[in-house]
């Protein structure tokens, strides 16, 4: 059984429809509404993510993601963030994260980091992409008995015409932390 936590844990993931969510440590498409929502959700707020997450975002941006508290999930005891470029804290389990009671952690991948806190999670919010890539990292099976699926609009990118559509998951009455 996971730990009960004090915050709200929030899944955001852009998945595909065969539930692929990356290849080689990147997005196997690229959405700017996507990136645009994601970016107006996770501002001021804690992103919880692994290590190969976090390595991907400083490859692509240079430093962490500008105007939150990265939160880096790893198992690797020697591991320490590049200096400079925002505010990064390195968690070796879940349930270290220490931040105010009743904020939202949004987490934000990768696979093995979604399947540890699917089962604490209060909600999901998933991009849902028109799409049958090739990839190598998979968004968890979600569980109809546990989630109530809120879908969205299916929408048009302004750029290359993907299909996509945001789509929300409500826990349904059973607390997070209990068996899923």
């Amino acid at each position: 059984m996971m730990p009960r936590m004090s915050h709200e844990f929030v899944l955001l993931a852009a998945v595909a429809r065969n539930g692929v969510i990356g290849c080689n440590n990147a997005l196997p498409w690229h959405l700017p509404e996507d990136l645009r929502r994601f970016k107006s959700m996770t501002t001021g707020h804690c992103v919880l993510m692994g290590r190969k997450t976090f390595d991907s975002i400083v490859a692509r941006l240079g430093h962490a993601l500008p105007n939150r508290t990265s939160l880096v999930l790893t198992r690797d005891l020697s591991w320490r963030p590049p200096a400079g470029g925002g505010e990064v804290r390195v968690l070796h389990r879940i349930d270290d994260i220490a931040i105010a009671p009743g904020q939202p952690v949004f987490v934000i991948g990768g696979e093995e980091v979604y399947r540890q806190t699917l089962p604490l999670a209060h909600r999901l919010e998933i991009t849902e992409i028109d799409l049958l890539p090739e990839g190598d990292a998979f968004f968890p099976q979600i569980d109809a008995a546990h989630w109530q699926y809120v879908p969205g609009e299916m929408l048009c990118s302004d750029t290359g015409g993907l299909r996509y559509r945001f789509s929300r998951y409500e826990r349904r009455s059973q607390t997070p932390g209990g068996s899923q």
